[in-house]
Order: structure tokens, then sequence, then C-alpha cells
């Protein structure tokens, strides 16, 4: 196995060199004073193993390890520190192994052992499903209502956040998808009362369970890192705010066809976007995504009238007017709907509770065009 090593102390740089040569089982193929020419070397070339330290200035090894991570999933870290609570983190970080500072041969020749059983591991491969037995596998991501990942093989599948922080963070790379965010902003975000050092660690943790879920639920989602920056890229996998959004429409129906059409886009918004999690930064992103739901609702619910389907009409508006209690519009429909039920009661009962709703919240009546209206059918 190829191995590199990185630390910013020449002589424990060279204390480790020795010890590795001396013991065979591993070919160095480079060693850096810092965590940036140790990267500028993995570009060129490939090592299984990276021993890592740390406590190193300009860019630490934690950082580091997401660059590693990032260029090759398969390279294993092997974290090197004089301070036993990184220890924690490094294996927070699902590290090959740590070592504390001062290395001796007794500690090194047991991280090497682990070493050798995970190479044997990773390489024993089990044989291959045959492809007419293997089901087709949907993997989708759920953003309405609450964040969830779901498979068409398992449909009882539960995914499990290791904390509500990681979740936010993948919530957060999701609702930018594509696009780069800087580190400090993401920290800023979701640890604004921590000390930076605290959360930028924080962060690196976080990402390394999240790149550990994708894996473990097989999903192509990748969690990159360059230049301080994050980015979430995604294929083959469902999103239904992605769906909601293609199917779209905000014009009338016109037919049946195409009001069935449209139901299957409907059904997607299990309710506002993130709803659950009432992420301040989502606020924006769920208002515009209700007011297409709701416009796109009322189409439905006016060609639902007009083809002699009020009560169907009527359970949709009165679901509408829980998210928009105050619109005019979603009043006159609902009372249309009552009224071409014949459900007088049910009409007179609406309006009264609206208008009550107008004037002890907004201090106005409805207008005088709809209450001369209400008066005329009653």
């Amino acid at each position: 196995m190829k191995a590199i090593l990185i630390d910013d102390e020449k002589p424990a740089l060279q204390h480790l060199e020795r010890m590795l040569l001396k013991d065979g089982r591993l070919t160095i193929t480079g060693k850096f004073t810092s965590a940036r020419l140790g990267l500028a070397h993995l570009e060129r070339e490939k090592a299984d193993i990276v021993f890592l330290d740390i406590g190193m200035p300009e860019m630490n090894g934690l950082e580091a390890g997401e660059y590693i991570a990032g260029m090759d999933r398969n390279t294993r870290i092997v974290y090197i520190t004089a301070y036993s609570e990184y220890a924690i983190e490094a294996f927070e970080l699902n590290a090959a192994d740590y070592l504390l500072k001062p290395v001796t041969s007794q500690r090194l020749s047991k991280t090497l052992e682990r070493l050798e059983v995970g190479k044997e591991s990773a390489e024993v491969k089990m044989p291959p499903t045959p492809a007419s037995a293997a089901p087709v596998k949907e993997l989708s991501i759920l953003c309405f209502h609450r964040l969830e990942f779901t498979d068409s093989t398992e449909p009882g599948r539960k995914m499990q956040w290791r904390t509500s922080k990681a979740q936010e963070v993948f919530a957060l790379l999701l609702h930018n998808r594509g696009q780069w965010i800087l580190k400090d902003t993401i920290v800023d975000l979701v640890w604004p009362d921590f000390k930076p050092e605290k959360a930028v660690t924080n962060l690196h943790t976080t990402v390394y369970h999240i790149r550990k879920l994708l894996k473990a639920w097989n999903m192509e989602v990748l969690v990159e890192f360059s230049q301080e920056r994050y980015r979430l890229t995604k294929e083959q996998v469902l999103l239904d705010v992605e769906e909601f959004e293609l199917g779209y429409a905000g014009t009338p129906v016109e037919s049946e066809e195409e009001w069935l059409r449209r139901e299957k886009i409907l059904k997607l918004y299990r309710g506002d976007y993130l709803q659950e999690h009432h992420y301040d930064w989502a606020e924006i992103r769920r208002k515009e995504l209700q007011v297409r739901y709701i416009r796109m609702a009322l189409h439905s619910a006016e060609y639902e009238l007009s083809s002699g389907r009020p009560r169907l009409a009527l359970e949709r508006l009165l679901d509408l007017q829980a998210a928009d209690p105050y619109s005019d519009q979603l009043c006159r429909l609902i009372l249309r709907s009552y009224a071409d039920l014949g459900d007088f009661i049910g009409f007179r009962t609406h309006y009264d509770k609206y208008k009550e709703l107008l004037e002890n919240e907004l201090g106005i009546r409805p207008d005088q065009v709809m209450d001369s209206w209400v008066q005329k059918v009653l």
C-alpha cells in the first residue's frame, strides 16, 4: 500500500518515516510539511493511506481531511495529534485510526494491522445479483412537510439523522444544490452561537456523517469541498420539489386529461417546504412554493366546480383556506361550492365565520360586491 506523510514538524515527520521504513509494510511515496503541499501531491498521484497531523497552521488536518475525502473516498486517513481530545474528533470523522504523539513503534504496529485488515475487507466481493432478480430501485428525497429519504424497494425504511444539525446542514446544501456555499456561511447559519473553531470542527464532523448516511442509502449524491466552500450535487435521485416545479401550471384547467396530470403534481405537496423544521433561511422559498401550490390548486377547484364536482372542490378549498384564511377568492369559491351542493346552512355558517375573522383579525369587512352576492343567494 502507498502512503504519504503530512506534518509541519520536521522531527516528527522524520521519526514517523523511520519507523514505517523499518516496518516495511507500506511504501512511502511522499512526505510534506504542509497540508497544501500534500494535497497538491494527491491531485497528481493517489495514495492508499495518508498520515495526517491535525494541529498545523494555515490548514489543519481535519480540514485537509475534507479535501482528501472529496478527491478519493477510498483514501484512508490516520490522524496524528499531540492532544487526546482531537482523537475523539478524528474517530468522529471515521478515521482509519489515530496516533498520539510521540508515536511509538508498538502503537504504530497496531495501526498498520488495522489498515491491513481494512484492505482485506474492502477486497472481499459479494457475488453479483442476477439482473433479472433485482427490483428497480427508485430513490427519492422529499422536502415538502419534512425532509425524508424514500426507497421504492423498501417502503418502510426509515432514515436516521445522527443529529438535528446534520439534517439542517444537508437541507441547506440541498436547498442550494449545485451552488457552492462558503464554509463560513454554513457555520453562521447553523452554529451562530459557537466559537468559530468549534463550529468549523462541528461542520467537518457533520459533513462526514452526511456522507456516511448517503453511502448507506446508496444515493448518487455528492457533498464536495473546495476552496473553503461546499456544494451538493445529485444524479439519478428524484426530488419532490423539482418534480413539482417541472409540473407546475398557473393557468386554468382546460380538460379532464390536464386535470388528472395536475392531480399527480399537487399530491407531491404534502405540506409546506421543510415546514416541520422551521429553518429561517428556507422561509422565502417556502412562501414561493406555497403561493404556486395555492394558485394551481385553485384552478383545479374551479375546473371541478365547472364540471359538476362541488364536493371535491369544497374539500380542496377548505384545505387551502388553512394556508390563506383571508383570501376573498377562496371564500367565494367555498361559498359557491356550498351553493352548488344546496347546503345553505353551510353557506351561511362559513360566510359568518369569514366576516368575523376579517373584523377581529384585520378590522375590515368583506367587500360590498361579495356581501351583496351572499344576500342574493340567501
